[in-house]
């Protein structure tokens, strides 16, 4: 067990299967009456959770708990053994006390944290949520927190304390639903002290949900600005995609598990050839959405023609991307097959010979691709496709 521990690569999964059975044990307890409800999701009904966070920082505790799990879990199939293979069921049943007694189990501090009622809340991030994010962070949280989400907003060094940074990991670090208990609920200092005010009489539950998603792409776009990509993975934002004169569809029945590149169109930019390797959705400015006919006229001389119908698209992308919404024509980003937006092609790049990667493993975010043995794109895509995202929320963050 030891050897399979020596590195870090099994940190990733592990952490995984922590994150995914609180969040299954959280589930059977609403089911089964024990947790109610808050804010319109089930409740996480205990004090404590997994600190993931933790576990990210220091392995050694990682690999102390995985090791004390795994004894625990040993010593749990002597007992059962025992139950039923009477001749040796002392033996077994020793050998489990044992089992349990040694288990190296680290201190509660280090694996535990504090929980509140919504910590493993969460909604799906929109460009609809993005956009009326936007016009609540303006007003209620740029005074403080900057309008780029640096934390250096005019009242900011009034406070208590100084509001920290988006732009970084600290969003991939803290799960959605404790960001939004905390909007909604403020936060105080050890000495009781507030250091920023609760915004639940102010803040409606959709209203806080929506600045979290503008918050990821503050945090996103300054990444990009920095030359370090984006911070945390930005996963495709939920829109409505039409075709053609087809009806309007949910991005992801349109895109169905293939690879999506966003173009920004506009008449200095237009729709680019459709190709094989992904799917192709148009951004188009401030919602001036082509004519049906026209779609049809593209898709007939083989150009793109499905095209962003949400409104706040283009913004939304533009803000992803790091790019002035003004400028952002002719820009492209390219997203995954699981649906994560990983790398980037500013405007007059069509061939992706300087793309960059946004996204990538082994902390090679907001590198350039260089050119190998194939074209720089076919590079790129299989780069991506070998470097899937594995992202746990207060966990890894690629």
């Amino acid at each position: 067990m030891s050897a399979l521990l020596s590195g870090n690569a099994w940190v990733n999964p592990f952490l995984g299967v922590l994150q995914a059975a609180q969040v299954a044990l959280g589930g059977v307890a609403h089911v089964f009456g024990f947790a109610g409800d808050s804010h319109g999701q089930p409740a996480w009904p205990w004090p404590k959770r997994l600190a993931v966070e933790i576990l990210l920082i220091d392995a050694g505790v990682a690999r102390q708990l995985a090791l004390a799990l795994a004894a625990t879990g040993g010593a749990l199939l002597l007992a059962i053994a025992g139950l039923f293979w009477r001749k040796l069921r002392l033996a077994l049943f020793a050998a489990a006390v044992l089992a349990a007694w040694f288990a190296p189990w680290p201190d509660t501090s280090l694996w535990l944290a504090d929980a509140v009622p919504t910590s493993f809340q969460t909604t799906p991030f929109s460009v609809e949520a993005v956009a009326r994010g936007a016009l609540h962070y303006a007003r209620d949280c740029a005074a403080c927190h900057g309008d780029t989400g640096r934390g250096d907003g005019p009242r900011a060094a009034s406070l208590v304390r100084w509001p920290p940074t988006v732009v970084g990991p600290l969003l991939g670090h803290r799960l959605d639903g404790e960001l939004f208990w905390r909007v909604q609920h403020g936060m105080h200092a050890r000495d009781g002290a507030p250091t920023m005010p609760a915004f639940a009489s102010r803040l409606s539950d959709a209203d806080t949900w929506a600045i979290l998603d503008y918050l990821k792409v503050l945090a996103a776009g300054g990444g990009v600005r920095d030359g370090d990509g984006w911070p945390v993975p930005v996963a495709l934002p939920v829109l409505d995609v039409r075709c053609g004169d087809a009806p309007a569809e949910p991005l992801a029945r349109w895109r169905a598990g293939q690879r999506v590149r966003a173009v920004a169109i506009d008449a200095s930019a237009p729709p680019p050839l459709e190709d094989p390797r992904w799917q192709t959705l148009l951004l188009s400015r401030d919602g001036a959405l082509p004519p049906p006919s026209e779609a049809a006229r593209w898709g007939a001389s083989g150009k793109a023609s499905c095209v962003a119908v949400t409104p706040g698209a283009w913004d939304a992308f533009a803000g992803i991307a790091g790019i002035e919404a003004q400028r952002f024509a002719g820009s492209q980003l390219i997203a995954d097959r699981d649906g994560w937006l990983r790398a980037e092609a500013k405007p007059g790049d069509p061939a992706w010979a300087d793309a960059t990667l946004l996204c990538a493993a082994g902390g090679g975010r907001g590198e350039r691709v260089t050119r190998g043995r194939a074209d720089s794109l076919t590079s790129l895509l299989l780069r991506i496709d070998a470097e899937p995202v594995r992202y746990v929320k207060g966990g890894y963050v690629h």
